[in-house]
């Protein structure tokens, strides 16, 4: 069961530090493909959106064809996309690249923890959670800096090959240690309903993504949005005919995952705009090098991991829903504040608005992750739970499209030059934070606390994970 544990640890340590070692990178990718570097969006929703959308189909495969298969499969998978990008020789190539490794990337959260659910006695389960979610922490704080190192020192190449070795090693490891657990007489899989809703994300995303880095006219975007809504639309039509959807809507009848599940949607929009916008400015306008730029973010990412230490004290003293109005202002607000000082801004300045942004950051996650699970029980956990998974990487990769899209756009509108780009990431952070900060009166819909709201622990997993 240790070895279990190591190898889950592992997965998720690959994932979350592949999730952010790319960030800092990016100027030296954009050289190297002779692309701009205010367009290389691309290469990071192409990774989170691939995520969001294989999520659904997770739990189903791992049912169907074990955790063993599913979980070794997932990292040939992802070591198969990471020798792509390290290929690549064009900013396309490196997408469709990304797109392989995100459909690795996307097995090995869920199905690894599904293996520890099925293995470790519930009594027991939180401590194994608590012990593989560590790495999962670990991945986001060292990986800025580590991207950096990396394309700084060697190549950019070696961000992603450094995942080769590691896979290597995981496959051998779960050929040895997974154990092969999967369910009997699964039912049929709801393939109409998932190409629905898989088809209304990727629509609603790359319109988004469409106003800038794409190039596509309003016409086109318009268009695919409405595509994306209509296909919604479609999805939720059938899943109330269906008996065993992907996501039962009964689920929406619980309010506070209702509202949890729209709470994270919006407000981790600016959130996920954050690891993109960082960096970039930080090179481009401060004149960071890659490795520098990575350092900094370590200040957010520390910080981070102390704020878990008190988020559980912070909202049981609270409440969920003061919690969350208060701190998603505050997230808002800190996001907005690098609008004020610019990249050129003493370096102790930078550091405490990137430790105060990581504190608030770290507390929203585990509040809205909390909230949104509190409350369900039996069958809809479970299925609550792979639909946030799902949500958060949408958001994410929502939030990179739309960083692009208004940093293009502010680009544009303040005449293109070197000298308007300092203008169009202010204009751009107070944007996403303005965002962020109207998004608290999601939370606000919330009914008011009461003493039991924070007994139940069915989500400690997830909320532990971010």
């Amino acid at each position: 069961q240790s070895m279990l544990l190591w190898l889950v640890a592992v997965g998720f340590f690959m994932q979350s530090l592949d999730a952010t070692i790319v960030n800092t990178a990016l100027p030296a990718m954009a050289q190297s493909l002779s692309e701009s570097p205010l367009r290389m969006q691309s290469v990071v929703i192409a990774y989170s959106l691939t995520m969001a959308l294989l999520i659904p189909a997770s739990g189903w495969l791992a049912d169907r064809f074990g955790t063993r298969l599913t979980f070794f499969v997932a990292i040939v998978v992802f070591v198969a996309g990471s020798a792509g990008c390290a290929a690549a020789h064009t900013l396309t190539g490196l997408v469709l690249a990304r797109v392989v490794k995100g459909l690795g990337g996307a097995l090995l959260l869920p199905v690894g923890r599904l293996a520890v659910l099925r293995t470790f006695p519930r009594e027991s389960f939180l401590h194994a959670m608590g012990f593989v979610a560590v790495p999962g922490l670990i991945g986001p704080l060292i990986g800025p800096s580590l991207g950096g190192w990396l394309s700084e020192t060697f190549s950019w190449h070696w961000v992603v090959l450094i995942n080769l070795p590691v896979g290597v090693a995981g496959c051998i490891a779960t050929w040895l240690y997974m154990p092969d657990s999967r369910l009997p007489g699964v039912a049929r899989f709801d393939g109409l309903g998932y190409a629905l809703l898989a088809l209304s994300m990727a629509a609603i995303s790359l319109s988004i993504e469409g106003l800038s880095d794409l190039g596509l006219q309003h016409a086109a975007v318009l268009i695919m949005l409405l595509f994306g809504l209509v296909a919604l639309t479609a999805y939720w039509l059938r899943a109330l005919q269906q008996s065993h959807p992907l996501f039962p809507l009964a689920l929406f009848s619980v309010p506070s995952f209702r509202v949890g599940i729209l709470g994270n949607l919006f407000a981790r929009i600016g959130s996920g705009s954050m690891p993109y916008l960082i960096p970039l400015t930080l090179q481009i306008n401060g004149g960071y090098s890659p490795f520098e730029a990575g350092l900094m973010m370590i200040a957010s990412g520390a910080a981070g991991i102390f704020s878990k230490q008190l988020g559980t004290s912070v909202i049981s003293r609270g409440g969920f829903r003061r919690v969350l109005i208060v701190n998603t202002v505050l997230v808002g607000l800190s996001m907005a504040s690098f609008a004020l000082t610019g990249a050129h801004a003493p370096r102790w300045i930078l550091l405490t608005q990137l430790a105060a942004f990581g504190f608030v950051n770290s507390l929203q996650f585990t509040a809205m992750n909390t909230v949104t699970l509190k409350d369900l029980e039996g069958s809809l956990a479970s299925s609550g739970n792979s639909l946030l998974s799902m949500i958060t990487m949408l958001s994410m990769s929502m939030g990179g499209a739309a960083a692009g899209g208004l940093l293009d756009a502010f680009v544009q509108a303040l005449a293109p030059g070197p000298a308007q780009t300092p203008g169009a990431f202010h204009a751009t952070f107070a944007c996403v934070g303005l965002m962020t900060c109207l998004s608290a009166w999601i939370f606000w819909q919330l009914e008011p606390d009461r003493k039991s709201a924070g007994q139940r622990h069915a989500p400690a997993s997830q909320a532990l994970k971010e």
